[in-house]
């Protein structure tokens, strides 16, 4: 791709960013290969590209491309605020609540910089409802913590016999957080294979990429897009990892798919 569509695609994707140096080989391998080529490939939209970049930024603790892309995001339209905060609490689940405190700092000052670029006041965040909270009989939270692990991971749910599993994986993740209706199940997974990917977590990678594909929610050209974008934001060694957990989940998706027909 010329250069002129690289500062294109960077005018679109971070239209308050003034394109990288060409000087240095960082600057031109940002403008030709993550401009010119990442952001403008057709298997994915803008806002999945967002997704998974927003996630990358924000776990990489870095603190200017987090302003930069929270804005662009927001300013763009691609990602409204009440889906950007949702995204907020599902990074949290995943990459912890320190890291998305930042994020949602970041989703304030950004929010009040584009209306007071507009010349506009700043719209109040959402008030949210207890309504929202799910059902208060802890019977009825835990049984469907059940249920919706079950249906996201595509596995039996764990016995509630730890903190950590009863309070949190069944009680939290699953019997609040997967159902709510902020973002799309595809979004939550997108987000959700991004995080275990940076997080270094073997298990919920393998589990989570299986999940995504298998359950159709993600096509395997979507997630082959997905890795890409990943390691252009998070380093092509943990894209690697990725990469093969994609790989191993779809031949295995295509073994059982073969057992099936056969039957």
């Amino acid at each position: 791709m010329d250069d002129t569509q690289a500062d294109r695609t960077l005018a679109e994707v971070l239209p308050a960013h003034e394109p990288p140096s060409a000087a240095t080989p960082f600057g031109r391998a940002a403008r030709d290969f993550l401009y010119g080529e990442v952001w403008s490939r057709p298997g994915l939209s803008r806002r999945d590209r967002r997704w998974v970049t927003l996630t990358c930024v924000a776990a990489a603790d870095s603190p200017q491309p987090i302003e930069d892309h929270v804005h662009a995001a927001l300013a763009s339209g691609d990602i409204g605020l009440e889906a950007m905060l949702e995204f907020v609490l599902h990074f949290a689940v995943y990459c912890g609540w320190p890291k998305a405190s930042h994020v949602e700092g970041a989703i304030a000052r950004q929010w009040d910089r584009i209306h007071r670029e507009r010349g506009e006041q700043t719209p109040p965040w959402p008030q949210l409802s207890d309504d929202t909270l799910g059902p208060a009989a802890w019977d009825e939270r835990l049984a469907r913590g059940v249920e919706e692990f079950i249906d996201v991971n595509l596995t039996p749910a764990p016995p509630p016999n730890s903190p950590y599993r009863h309070a949190g994986i069944l009680n939290f993740v699953f019997g609040h957080v997967w159902q709510r209706p902020g973002l799309t199940r595809r979004e939550r997974r997108i987000v959700t294979v991004a995080s275990v990917a940076l997080d270094d977590s073997p298990v919920p990678l393998q589990t989570h990429v299986r999940a995504a594909l298998h359950s159709g929610d993600l096509g395997k050209e979507e997630m082959d897009e997905i890795v890409l974008q990943f390691a252009a934001y998070y380093g092509f060694a943990k894209g690697e990892a990725l990469a093969d957990a994609v790989e191993t989940a779809w031949a295995a998706k295509a073994e059982a798919d073969m057992a099936r027909q056969t039957l």
